[in-house]
């Protein structure tokens, strides 16, 4: 039987790659979680995240309070009641783990983000790289498979190489024609791995302004953990992984909305906080 003393929330991160949904406790202790592709369909990607997260939770929709949506699909999710902004979602999500002002970096399947979070764990400011740089997270997947590895390991393969292989598109598309030419011209896979991460990793310090501390959130800590090593190398500072980073910004979803909710039992204005 679930225990109902707390009020419990869904949130779902409709992103590019993966679909993640996780069921919380207002103290933002995850209760279900669950990760799945996305297809071309967001709502029944969406669906599917929810339906395995309340399993893992061993509950039912009608045990939670509220659900709420994030990401780039975050429209097309289904049941969810309120949507809140990316950033203010990985703001909240890695306040969770560390409740202290700090830089958030998100490094998803599209652009990276550079996110100042508050004492409060609420967005101060954003900013982002330019335009053509996006898709990082859909760069390393491409880069993984035309190198035969999993994506995990691709840090791994890099550790091996001597020197990087030039990488210097900032463009994801022409970056990932780049891969492909290196290979035909014979670099070594190890060198062109150390070139892709090196590559992300100029890319996110060209955003600027990365104040300490450092707390990197999104699907690209997960997977690729290797582009957050090179960046504190690059950068002379450490960047921390939270746990679970893929579902950061589902975990601070889930809260914002919770939180607005006991807001508004209150009279106050959580719910455009939420939204915020």
């Amino acid at each position: 039987m679930p225990d109902r003393s707390h009020r419990l929330g869904a949130g779902i991160d409709a992103g590019t790659e993966c679909v993640k949904a996780v069921v919380v406790e207002p103290s933002g202790r995850i209760r279900g979680r669950a990760v799945v592709p996305t297809t071309g369909y967001f709502e029944t990607a969406a669906q599917a995240a929810l339906a395995a997260a309340l399993e893992d939770a061993q509950l039912d929709l009608g045990d939670l309070a509220v659900v709420a949506a994030t990401g780039f699909g975050a429209e097309c999710v289904p049941n969810a009641v309120v949507t809140v902004a990316e950033t203010a979602a990985h703001a909240r999500g890695a306040f969770a783990h560390r409740r202290s002002p700090m830089t958030v970096i998100d490094i998803g399947g599209r652009d990276p983000k550079a996110i100042t979070v508050d004492a409060r764990g609420r967005r101060v400011d954003a900013r982002t790289t330019r335009r053509c740089a996006m898709g990082i997270g859909t760069f390393l997947a491409f880069t993984a498979r035309h190198l035969d590895v999993h994506p995990s390991r691709l840090q791994e393969l890099a550790a091996t190489a001597e020197s990087p292989a030039v990488i210097s598109s900032y463009c994801s598309v022409f970056a990932g024609t780049e891969v492909l030419e290196r290979l035909r011209n014979g670099a070594r896979r190890e060198e062109i791995a150390l070139g892709c991460i090196h590559s992300i990793a100029e890319r996110i310090i060209e955003i600027g302004a990365l104040e300490p501390p450092l707390v990197a959130t999104g699907g690209v800590p997960e997977y690729f953990p290797g582009v957050v090593r090179e960046l504190s190398r690059l950068l002379g500072s450490e960047v921390e992984v939270i746990p679970e980073p893929i579902v950061a910004g589902a975990v601070g979803a889930a809260l914002l909305a919770l939180e607005a909710g006991e807001g508004e039992r209150k009279g106050g204005d959580g719910a455009a906080q939420a939204s915020s």
